[in-house]
């Protein structure tokens, strides 16, 4: 019995080791801490991680910490994109509204979940590398703007679901207004080391506020950001 054992573990040892990346992130990071929605689980096995970060740290892609893209900004934590994820229901028919599109990570995975994504940066060298690595990796669903993130895109509004990646001091007007009846917004907010992650829902007009988890979001800038 002893002697089966150790063939077992050595089993499960080998297993381990061949796991593609991806799947131990998946396994360990994400659903292992309570993310259930097979869709998400889906999009985040997906979506190659290591595609959207610079080329010295695509050794580090699927770790579960947020790394650095330049301009002082970071693609999140892989468990931070999903459970934003999860918990904005998406549907495929669903039109997304993303601020702070980063390296474009979270745009590609919501792209596998909803009808249309459209996303905007306020570093434009960053928003053209995204659009640039959205574009070859075959995301067509994904629009991408360059421009300030308070503003929101009204002309495609109103928005099934809004999602933040960067974090105000107060939630901008414009994206509550851009919000459709109904729709849900995940936004970080509040001064550096003292962010809340906040999920809002609209009913009648009125945001129902939730606060969810403290979080250390790169700020919001632009038009009344620092």
């Amino acid at each position: 019995m002893k002697f089966s054992a150790t063939i077992s573990a050595g089993k499960f040892e080998l297993h381990l080791i061949a796991m593609k990346p991806v799947e131990r992130m998946v396994r360990e990071q994400i659903a292992a801490r309570g993310i259930l929605d097979e869709r998400v689980l889906m999009a985040m096995r997906e979506v190659p991680r290591h595609e959207f970060v610079p080329d010295d740290l695509r050794d580090q892609a699927y770790e579960d910490r947020a790394l650095p893209i330049g301009w002082e900004q970071t693609i999140s934590q892989p468990y931070i994109v999903a459970f934003m994820t999860e918990a904005l229901e998406p549907q495929p028919e669903h039109r997304v509204l993303e601020i702070g599109t980063g390296s474009g990570y979270q745009a590609a995975v919501l792209s596998l979940l909803v009808r249309e994504v459209y996303t905007i940066e306020i570093v434009e060298p960053l928003a053209a590398r995204a659009a640039e690595t959205l574009r070859k990796l075959g995301y067509d669903n994904v629009e991408v703007r360059s421009g300030d993130g308070h503003c929101g895109w009204p002309e495609e509004s109103p928005f099934d679901f809004i999602i933040v990646t960067c974090a105000p001091e107060e939630i901008p007007a414009p994206l509550v207004e851009q919000l459709r009846e109904g729709g849900r917004m995940m936004i970080p907010v509040g001064a550096s080391g003292a962010q809340e992650l906040i999920l809002l829902e609209k009913h009648r007009g009125v945001l129902r506020r939730k606060s969810v988890m403290r979080v250390a979001f790169v700020p919001m800038t632009g038009k009344l950001g620092r």
